[in-house]
């Protein structure tokens, strides 16, 4: 199995992961007011305001616009410089490099989600990043900043929300600058979070066939890093995902079948049980 930390920098990791889950405890005030998102819309020529579309994917890219600016002020004041992914889908969406010592890297992604409506205590979740070329190979560079040998931690900064549905008439209303205060937000009461990966890992995919690691669904095991790997360790993390849909075993009829959970890894590597820890994948749905 896949050694962890091989650059030898455990004490600068931690002391990284403490700033990381400040910064990330201090970011609400900068993006909300009475628990909703301070951005409103989008301004054209004509100082026409349009209000923003629930698509988790422009929020998502809205936030991480809103939010850049904190990330340099707050690499600056930790001694690092950061670098974004040179292509998009590339992996992470920032790089910390130290100032004082440049082989010192940390990969952090930006992840948004947002809480469901029938069951709050659990989010939609979010993809960790691929478990494919770069994973696997460490010392490639196929759609990574840099080799994923030279990081010695993987981070996730996220942010969970609500979502505040807008009726027809708010979605289509065309606003002026007059009017910014009265606009309606479209998401709020906002939960930030930072934590190593692999400890809000889950052991299925994140995102149907592509080759994404997926995040576990329950708010409160993802701010307590409480994920399926958090007993077995980093290592165990990285061997799993490695070799994910790879390994055959045999199912309970005799047939050939791709490895595809941790219960399943964990007896193919005869190790405990004990090490699994299933609880937090999902939510469970209301009927």
């Amino acid at each position: 199995m896949m050694g962890v930390d091989v650059l030898g920098f455990e004490k600068e990791k931690q002391d990284f992961l403490s700033n990381l889950k400040i910064f990330a405890n201090c970011l609400g005030e900068h993006i909300a007011e009475n628990d909703e998102w301070t951005v409103k819309g989008f301004i054209d020529i004509f100082k026409n305001i349009h209000t923003i579309s629930p698509d988790t994917k422009i929020i998502s890219k809205v936030l991480e616009l809103h939010l850049f600016p904190h990330f340099l002020s707050f690499a600056e004041n930790i001694g690092y410089k950061i670098e974004l992914a040179t292509h998009q889908n590339w992996y992470p969406d920032i790089t910390f490099i130290s100032k004082d010592n440049p082989k010192i890297k940390f990969a952090v992604d930006l992840k948004t989600t947002y809480r469901y409506d029938d069951c709050p205590e659990f989010c939609n979740g979010f993809t960790l990043g691929s478990h494919g070329a770069y994973f696997v190979d460490r010392l490639g560079s196929k759609n990574i900043q840099y080799p994923y040998s030279e990081y010695s931690g993987h981070f996730c900064l996220g942010i969970i929300y609500s979502r505040k549905y807008l009726n027809k008439d708010e979605e289509l209303k065309i606003y002026t600058v007059d009017d910014v205060e009265h606009i309606p937000s479209v998401i709020k009461d906002f939960l930030f979070f930072a934590e190593e990966k692999w400890k809000i890992a889950s052991d299925k995919s994140g995102s149907g066939n592509t080759a994404n690691i997926g995040s576990i669904q329950k708010i409160s095991d993802i701010i307590n890093g409480n994920g399926v790997f958090a007993k077995a360790g980093e290592a165990i993390f990285d061997d799993y995902w490695t070799n994910f849909g790879k390994i055959e075993i045999l199912d309970s009829k005799g047939a050939a079948k791709k490895l595809t959970s941790f219960e399943e890894y964990l007896n193919y590597r005869n190790l405990s049980n004990e090490l699994n820890n299933p609880k937090a994948t999902k939510r469970k749905v209301k009927k």
